[in-house]
């Protein structure tokens, strides 16, 4: 057969380029880019509020319907289940790609002990010095007060901020992380600007926490970043922040209010 003359295979690659371009926006818009233009417009609104920033607060899971827990559990369950339509696409695209879906990027049951174990140390590094910065951040006014949970104390609290926990971190780490570095190394970004674009990305739509929030979790998606690379699985990474929130809601649910140092909103 024939070789095609270089300028159409030229043409051909940058038209392929041009649909995982609009691909990867498509994804953002519909999950965490989304997200972030929705924190900034929150941040701006804390901003103008009278009052400082460490006496506002920013709820993370809180009630749909106060006083009526049935129908309260029927929107919880169905926020965490809607939340995780765009990792599905994510999932369909990569399979109409040639590659088996989330098992391309990491996400799988062949190593769980290992996965699980590598997220655990991770978590135990980040959550301690991530609180550490949180209560600093706070202390001088950079930062809400944030509050991990305020749902009604029913039998099903629990059980919703764990699946909470992990409909979060499945979202933010195939999106942001694996997919996101996939599409950019396939459009030919640098691993440097691919770093930076997944941790702001990453930051920005924590920025309704105040410039605390932005800034810690830009530098956790950055670390996050390296130790995909490394690693070549996002499976250790969704442990990790599954497990960051477990705790972060968990110990919000049972400690607020009973420890001096864990602010609360005045």
């Amino acid at each position: 057969m024939r070789a095609e003359p270089e300028p159409v295979v030229e043409q051909l690659r940058q038209d392929g380029r041009g649909v995982l371009r609009a691909e990867t926006l498509l994804v953002l818009a519909l999950s965490l880019g989304a997200s972030g233009v929705s924190s900034l417009i929150s941040f701006v609104g804390s901003l103008i509020k009278p009052g400082g920033l460490k006496d506002q607060a920013a709820t993370l899971n809180g009630s749909y319907a106060p006083g009526r827990p049935w129908l309260d559990l029927a929107w919880q369950l169905f926020g965490i289940t809607t939340a995780l339509v765009p990792v599905l696409l994510v999932a369909h695209l990569l399979t109409r790609e040639g590659v088996p879906g989330l098992r391309a990027l990491g996400l799988d049951r062949t190593r769980p002990g290992r996965d699980l174990g590598r997220g655990a140390l991770v978590a135990a590094g980040i959550g301690s010095a991530g609180l550490a910065f949180y209560l600093v951040a706070r202390a001088s006014g950079a930062n809400l007060t944030v509050v991990p949970e305020a749902l009604p104390d029913v039998w099903w609290k629990f059980p919703v901020l764990i699946l909470s926990a992990v409909q979060n971190s499945v979202v933010e780490e195939v999106i942001v992380l694996a997919y996101l570095l996939r599409r950019l190394d396939q459009l030919g970004w640098s691993p440097a600007a691919a770093l930076l674009a997944s941790s702001l990305l990453r930051g920005s739509y924590h920025l309704y926490q105040g410039i605390g929030g932005f800034i810690g979790n830009a530098v956790m998606g950055a670390v996050f970043v390296l130790l995909y690379r490394r690693w070549g699985r996002v499976g250790p990474l969704v442990a990790a922040h599954a497990l960051l929130d477990i705790v972060a809601f968990g110990g919000y649910a049972l400690l607020a209010g009973k420890v001096g140092w864990l602010p609360t909103p005045s």
